[in-house]
């Protein structure tokens, strides 16, 4: 697997982290009929919050992850990869850093969800050991709820 290390964004990579997003998720726009909630987030206030960190590379911002804390769980809102840089396993390092961070800040399990129609999303966190936790049919916007429980080290 392909080593990463996200570090903080910085507010002033707020303009390359929406771009990113954007291109990352205008796939799934013809398919879902509207733009997903991650292309319109607010990535000022979410940069601010210290919940947004990026995977740097010669070429700019490779990959964002956006992770949240939660009561007793860290929720992925958002990884993103550049659509040149898919494919390269920096997906996959950034789940496994996500889960590294829940099990460091004493969570037991990370959440996430996704759209239904994104069914590569499903099937590649499935791989990565995902399960279901709330089905489509029971979410207004049509998500899948997933989540991973945490392996303590």
């Amino acid at each position: 697997m392909r080593e990463v290390t996200p570090e903080p964004a910085l507010p002033a990579d707020v303009t390359a982290v929406r771009e990113l997003v954007r291109s990352a998720y205008a796939p799934y726009v013809p398919r879902m009929g509207w733009e997903p909630g991650p292309m319109s987030a607010d990535y000022d206030e979410a940069i601010a919050d210290g919940v947004v960190d990026v995977v740097r590379d010669a070429g700019g911002l490779a990959a964002v992850v956006v992770a949240r804390g939660g009561d007793d769980h860290l929720l992925i809102e958002n990884i993103a990869v550049d659509p040149g840089r898919q494919g390269q396993g920096l997906g996959r390092a950034l789940l496994a850093w996500a889960e590294a961070q829940a099990t460091a800040r004493g969570y037991a399990e990370v959440r996430l969800y996704t759209h239904e129609t994104m069914t590569e999303n499903l099937a590649f966190y499935r791989r990565h050991g995902f399960e279901v936790t709330r089905a489509a049919a029971d979410d207004p916007y049509g998500r899948v709820h997933m989540r991973k429980v945490c392996v303590s080290p």
